[in-house]
């Protein structure tokens, strides 16, 4: 996925999950980031795509992608980090969610090896 690519699904990925009741804080903070983020670097360039609500929703896509390509998003560190953390929390098929506040020697992930001692 391009950093084009990825900012676009991660904001039409938490906009959706943003419209449910049962969105997290830190899907709903995540989303504000990147969107201001996004407006920031589009508002350089005198583009305002985010807040077009006339245009059809495919024509605005369309628009975003051009606007974002143009203005070097693959290239702002910053940016492509929220858009990454937006995705990681709303990403279509996540396999897991966890919750280890207290836990002690955590590790999440496929195929993985972990070796704990503790004292």
């Amino acid at each position: 996925m391009t950093g084009v690519e990825l900012v676009v699904a991660a904001l039409a990925a938490g906009a959706s999950a943003g419209l449910t009741d049962t969105a997290s804080s830190a899907v709903r903070d995540a989303y504000g980031a990147l969107r201001e983020a996004v407006r920031h670097r589009l508002s350089a360039r005198g583009v305002e795509v985010l807040d077009d609500e006339e245009a059809e929703p495919d024509v605005r896509e369309a628009r975003l992608r051009e606007e974002l390509t143009a203005s070097g998003v693959d290239r702002d560190r910053e940016l492509l980090a929220a858009a990454e953390n937006l995705w990681v929390l709303v990403r279509p098929g996540s396999t897991y969610q966890v919750d280890a506040r207290g836990a002690k020697g955590v590790q999440v992930g496929d195929h993985s090896t972990q070796t704990n001692t503790f004292h």
